[in-house]
């Protein structure tokens, strides 16, 4: 279902703080490299306020280049059509708790329904290039199960990914798509939710979550 469909950032930033997003999903598996299940929960709980990220160069290149990501994808893969809406939410009829905004909304040549979803990063070490050999990084991974559940009517999710990478002193750019069936992430997607639960429960009645949860 449609949740919101809020007219400006502004407004998206505030009907979020409502419910879990997909950027906070990875948090609360212990997946995030960058925050905790407990840093999320105190911001969910109004204990600290959430660091504004905007002004980061990668947050800012990304928000740049999301839309000729976007078109450069269906000039690519012709097969699919895409709706995109900026800052609509859909949300899980079940549990209107978990939500997501689509970077777009695919139709593929079976009129099979799908998600697009456009990352862009920069890769500094070998390690980094491990993470996106035939799979994708574990936290990205979970963000695209969140996405799933929270869209219900989603039968896969093409990630299309442009990677940045230094060549000596020149920076050099790598394109990646990857295909994501729900028939074949079923486990997954049960697991997350119940995790998700859990953690709605603990922000409901102000228990802390443990610093260490248990892997996905």
């Amino acid at each position: 279902m449609i949740l919101a469909d809020p007219k400006t950032h502004a407004e998206w930033l505030t009907a979020r703080t409502q419910g879990i997003g997909g950027s906070d999903a990875a948090c609360i598996v212990g997946a995030n490299p960058w925050k905790s299940a407990r840093r999320l929960w105190q911001e969910k709980s109004g204990i600290v306020t959430p660091q504004d990220i905007s002004d980061k160069p990668a947050v800012q290149f990304g928000k740049a280049a999301e839309q000729h990501l976007r078109a450069l994808f269906l000039l690519t893969y012709p097969e699919y059509s895409c709706e995109y809406h900026e800052f609509r939410m859909y949300a899980n009829d079940r549990l209107p708790f978990i939500f997501a905004t689509l970077d777009g909304e695919l139709t593929d040549a079976e009129h099979r329904r799908g998600i697009l979803e456009i990352k862009t990063t920069t890769i500094q070490n070998a390690r980094q290039w491990d993470e996106w050999d035939d799979k994708i990084p574990q936290h990205y991974y979970i963000q695209i199960l969140h996405q799933m559940l929270a869209c219900e009517w989603a039968e896969f999710v093409e990630l299309f990914a442009h990677i940045r990478y230094h060549k000596g002193d020149e920076i050099r750019a790598a394109l990646r798509k990857y295909h994501i069936e729900r028939s074949d992430v079923l486990p997954d997607l049960e697991a997350l939710e119940e995790q998700e639960i859990q953690f709605y429960k603990q922000w409901q009645n102000g228990t802390e979550p443990p610093y260490i949860l248990p892997e996905i």
